[in-house]
């Protein structure tokens, strides 16, 4: 796989780290504390989409290897594609405060990054893609979601969608104040076998 890890990630977005570094960085276990690392938000997203596709995909890939061989690199490298969009940092999206003076922000990438961890923290699927469209600078404007999605085989697919676009919505009222007037959710890869 590290053949395929440095692909589509700038080191600026990564806080001046390649993603080799960060997956070297999860193997020794996040130790020794590196501030560089930990203090870099688009490495933090990195990091944490990246523990997450070890925890969710580890048996997926097992079962893809042995059926198709030349799959599991594909689907492994449109995963790091996402990754690697959610750790740009983006857009810069306003969030309301009493006191007019004041202007708070965060960002584009984070938000997406917020979608990813509760698109994955459904069972039996992880995130691929994730696409804010509409312009979240400006408060109130419609957003529509694009999220696209990796599950395994044996699941309802009109059920895992619902869920999993439930628990987006959740999370985007919870910690946005974007109008999200739709999330789509498309499913892109149907893995091996029912994991759970």
């Amino acid at each position: 796989m590290t053949d395929i890890l440095g692909d589509g990630f700038d080191s600026d977005d990564l806080g001046g780290h390649s993603i080799e570094e960060l997956s070297d960085y999860l193997d020794a276990g996040r130790e020794p504390r590196d501030p560089s690392i930990e203090n870099s938000p688009g490495a933090r997203i990195a990091l944490d989409a990246l523990s997450r596709l070890r925890r969710e995909s580890w048996a997926m890939l097992e079962v893809e290897a042995s059926a198709e061989p030349g799959r599991d690199q594909a689907w492994i490298t449109s995963i790091l594609d996402g990754i690697s969009h959610d750790a740009k940092a983006g857009r810069d999206i306003p969030l309301s405060h009493p006191d007019p003076a004041t202007q708070i922000n965060i960002t584009e990438g984070s938000v997406r990054g917020l979608i990813r961890a509760a698109g994955d923290g459904v069972g039996g699927a992880i995130v691929g893609k994730v696409t804010l469209n509409g312009d979240v600078t400006v408060p109130g404007e419609h957003i529509v979601v694009d999220v696209a999605m990796s599950v395994t085989l044996g699941e309802n697919l009109m059920v895992l969608a619902q869920r999993i676009r439930e628990r987006i919505l959740a999370a985007l009222h919870r910690h946005t104040e974007l109008n999200v007037v739709a999330v789509n959710v498309r499913i892109q890869n149907v893995h091996g076998e029912d994991l759970r």
